[in-house]
C-alpha cells in the first residue's frame, strides 16, 4: 500500500493486458467463427450461444480490450509524430486516453444491451 503507480503506468501496463486479453479473444471469435460454419446445426448452436449471459460478457470484454488498445495505441502514435512526449503532456495523454475509453465503453455497452 506504500507504493502508487502513477497514472502513466497504469495506461501503459492496461495497453500492454488490453493487447493480450485482445489477442486472446480473436482466437475465440475465430473459433466461434469456425464453428458456425461448419454446419447448419453448429450455426444454431453458435447461435444460441450468443443468448447467454456469460457468453454476452465474454464478448463485451473482447470488445473493450480493443477499444482500450486502440485508443491507447492512438495516443502512442501520437506521441511517434511529438506530441506529448514531455511528463506533463504524459500526464494529459494518459487522463485523455481513461476518459475516452469510458466515454467508449459506455456508448459500446449502450449499442449491445439495447
Amino acid at each position: 500500500t506504500t507504493i502508487s503507480l502513477p497514472l502513466t503506468n497504469l495506461a501503459s501496463f492496461a495497453h500492454s493486458m488490453s493487447g493480450v486479453g485482445f489477442f486472446l479473444g480473436v482466437g475465440l471469435l475465430l473459433f466461434v467463427l469456425q464453428t458456425s460454419l461448419e454446419s447448419e446445426e453448429s450455426f444454431e448452436a453458435v447461435s444460441e450461444m450468443f443468448d447467454n449471459t456469460l457468453f454476452s460478457i465474454i464478448l463485451w470484454l473482447i470488445f473493450t480490450a480493443l477499444l482500450y488498445h486502440f485508443i491507447a495505441g492512438t495516443k502512442h502514435l501520437l506521441l511517434d509524430f511529438g506530441f506529448g512526449e514531455t511528463k506533463g503532456g504524459a500526464k494529459i495523454g494518459a487522463a485523455a486516453v481513461v476518459i475516452i475509453f469510458l466515454i467508449a465503453v459506455l456508448i459500446l455497452s449502450a449499442l449491445l444491451w439495447l
